[in-house]
């Protein structure tokens, strides 16, 4: 259990770094995508300007919606080197909604001995994730998204091939005589006091996703998708990103006006919406936003077309301004 994604992929990213190399100085070689979140980015960055690693960046072309099969992979490919250590890229975009193919990148790492790191903030409980049939090696969740749980919740789950060295050291309620962690997990990386309230939420949240089921929530948000891009494009000064994506989130942004001043107005008309950079800049590089940003509608099971009817009756007000 974690606090959260953020906390899950500063293990799984930072827990790369064996305590030997540390002292040594010496650099690894990481593999990142051009749609991460600072929650991957600024670990990454961290041990770069440590001096520990290197990072490369794969272009995903997410500004016409994804890559072609096999693009990607081959994209990757380009990238390792002898130093390479590991991948680690997002499920899905959370600015657009493009996906990533995990099975493919996975083989990949998987054929040439690398670690597979996965950010599952925008894929968990969206859509189905298989950790061995798409080789990774360890899965960053936030509880707060796809799985219906509380703030403050997530995870980190390991398949085995790989034990992150700890991020943090203390009590764990087990082989206290032991000046280092227990060996094995869950108590090499739970040290402390663990919020039980926010895992009993989750655990809420995941008996409310399996008895919805994953694909029927995937249908679901994929047809809001759909729906609030028939509506968006027939609305004057309208331009949606990767409109072809489906996910459960879409960005756009209306001509002339800033997308946090856009925000703002559809707040006051009590949609909730959010506009800037997401903490994703390097998305909103790759999809040609990186100057102003965008709207981002989050759509969820709770969510309807009547929601979408709102925020564009909305939208059309301010045009009207």
């Amino acid at each position: 259990m974690t606090p959260g994604a953020t906390f899950a992929l500063n293990l799984a990213i930072k827990g790369l770094i064996p305590p030997g190399d540390r002292a040594r100085g010496e650099r690894m070689h990481i593999i990142i995508s051009d749609l991460e979140h600072n929650s991957v980015r600024r670990p990454a960055e961290r041990l770069r300007r440590d001096g520990l690693a290197d990072i490369s960046v794969f272009r995903t072309e997410a500004a016409r919606g994804g890559a072609r099969p096999g693009e990607t992979t081959r994209a990757v490919a380009r990238l390792i080197n002898r130093r390479t250590r590991a991948v680690i890229c997002t499920a899905a975009s959370n600015v657009c909604s493009v996906r990533l193919p995990l099975a493919e990148i996975g083989a990949l790492c998987r054929r040439r001995g690398l670690v597979f790191i996965v950010d599952g903030a925008q894929g968990a409980g969206h859509f189905p994730i298989n950790m061995k049939e798409q080789s990774i090696d360890a899965l960053a969740l936030p509880g707060h998204k796809g799985l219906y749980g509380p703030q403050g919740s997530g995870a980190l789950i390991l398949g085995g091939r790989y034990m992150p060295t700890p991020l943090i050291e203390g009590g764990s309620g087990a082989m206290s005589f032991d000046p280092e962690m227990p060996p094995d997990p869950p108590e090499k990386y739970e040290a402390g006091t663990l919020d039980v309230p926010a895992a009993a939420g989750l655990c809420a949240g995941l008996e409310f996703v399996g008895r919805v089921g994953v694909d029927a929530l995937r249908r679901h948000e994929e047809a809001l998708f759909d729906y609030a891009v028939g509506r968006l494009g027939g609305l004057r000064g309208v331009k949606i990103c990767a409109p072809s994506a489906r996910g459960s989130v879409l960005s756009f942004n209306l001509a002339g006006i800033p997308s946090d001043s856009v925000a703002n107005a559809l707040g006051k008309a009590g949609i909730c919406v959010r506009g800037g950079f997401h903490c994703s800049p390097l998305a909103h590089g790759a999809l040609g936003t990186g100057e102003y940003g965008s709207v981002r509608v989050s759509f969820g099971y709770f969510n309807t077309r009547s929601d979408i009817d709102a925020m564009c009756d909305a939208l059309a007000g301010i045009r009207a301004e």
